[in-house]
């Protein structure tokens, strides 16, 4: 029984191998193929020939009037310009890429990092930086900044706690260049996050560090009396804290 297997199996692997022959090896006729196995896709390849264009090229112009993502129009006086010209000024809903050396566009201030947003920070900016920070961020620094998203779990080690002292105390012209160029095995964001999109996710990563640290001087004056009061009325949970008084000399 075993014999026959043997001889069957044998003679199947001639077959095989006499019609399908080996992968690689040159033949002076086509071999038989059962399957392309991807090899002959009906695709346009980088720097090869197409018959499905009139000039017989594969590698075709931009479309008239579109520029690569990240980059500006050359000789475009106007773009990302603070004085812009509304008959030719290109304006994008969501910002546009960095096109300057001012703190907006680096995060510096001379030759220093800049602190504070430079844009109002309103609930529509926050709720931007939300919906922009869970596409790009939370995977890896995790949905309150933590440091915990998913490819923690497979093995990303030194991702950011934005909860740390380090964080909380970093400038804000800091972490919008490291967005902007990338950081250690952080890579850059600059071609996939407008400038604008990049304030709004520091503003929301500001909010989530108010979340665990904020502070009873933290709350606008007028609305300090009204918390104090909740806080009281519920004697069950921690009172607001107050920032610790200087000492004494």
């Amino acid at each position: 029984m075993i014999k026959n297997f043997l001889i069957a199996f044998l003679l199947l692997s001639i077959v095989a191998v006499a019609l399908l022959g080996f992968q690689g090896q040159h033949r002076p006729v086509p071999a038989i193929e059962f399957f392309g196995d991807m090899k002959r896709q009906d695709k346009i390849k980088y720097q090869k020939p197409s018959a499905f264009f009139a000039d017989g090229r594969g590698a075709r112009p931009p479309v008239e009037g579109t520029i690569p993502m990240g980059y500006d129009i050359p000789g475009h006086v106007t773009q990302n310009s603070d004085v812009p010209d509304p008959a030719t000024h290109i304006d994008s809903p969501l910002g546009e890429f960095s096109a300057g050396t001012d703190y907006y566009n680096t995060g510096k201030m001379g030759s220093n990092w800049g602190t504070g947003i430079p844009l109002p920070v309103t609930p529509e900016l926050l709720k931007r930086g939300q919906a922009v920070y869970s596409i790009n961020c939370a995977v890896c620094h995790g949905a309150t900044g933590q440091g915990n998203g998913i490819t923690s779990k497979h093995g990303l080690n030194s991702i950011a706690n934005y909860h740390q002292d380090k964080y909380r105390t970093m400038a804000d012209g800091q972490i919008f260049n490291t967005a902007t160029n990338g950081f250690n095995t952080m890579m850059s964001y600059a071609d996939k996050v407008t400038v604008k999109d990049r304030w709004a996710i520091i503003a929301y990563i500001r909010a989530l560090q108010k979340s665990e640290y904020a502070r009873l001087e933290d709350v606008p004056a007028d609305k300090r009396v009204a918390l104090q009061a909740e806080a009281a009325a519920q004697p069950n949970q921690a009172q607001p804290a107050a920032s610790p008084a200087p000492a004494a000399h």
